[in-house]
């Protein structure tokens, strides 16, 4: 499991940071502030998953869809308070969760 929590965080960062870069986020500060977001919500968001699919059998699509919600509210949350650049914070949010997602999904 700490192999599964390693691997998804450390490509979560790469892919967000990469979303981030691309949306035209430069300054330390900013990417700073999504790395620890990420940092925040990726680990809970995995282990959740992990143990409502494998432990409980809970639908995995079902599971996903409320988690990467969840994720996406907590990380427009902190980036709405603490970020400087960011002028719609829910929507970069939505999508580095879906672009994080989408190219985790498509790699493995």
């Amino acid at each position: 499991m700490v192999k599964i929590l390693a691997v998804s965080l450390l490509l979560t960062l790469i892919f967000e940071e990469g979303f981030a870069f691309l949306w035209g986020l430069r300054g330390r500060r900013e990417l700073t502030i999504i790395a620890l977001v990420n940092l925040l919500t990726n680990p809970v968001v995995v282990l959740a998953y992990h143990t409502t699919t494998d432990l409980f059998g809970w639908p995995p699509v079902l599971v996903t869809a409320v988690l990467e919600a969840g994720a996406v509210v907590v990380e427009w949350y902190f980036l709405k308070a603490c970020s400087e650049q960011l002028n719609r914070p829910f929507l970069f949010a939505l999508l580095a969760n879906a672009f994080s997602y989408g190219l985790g999904f498509v790699l493995f």
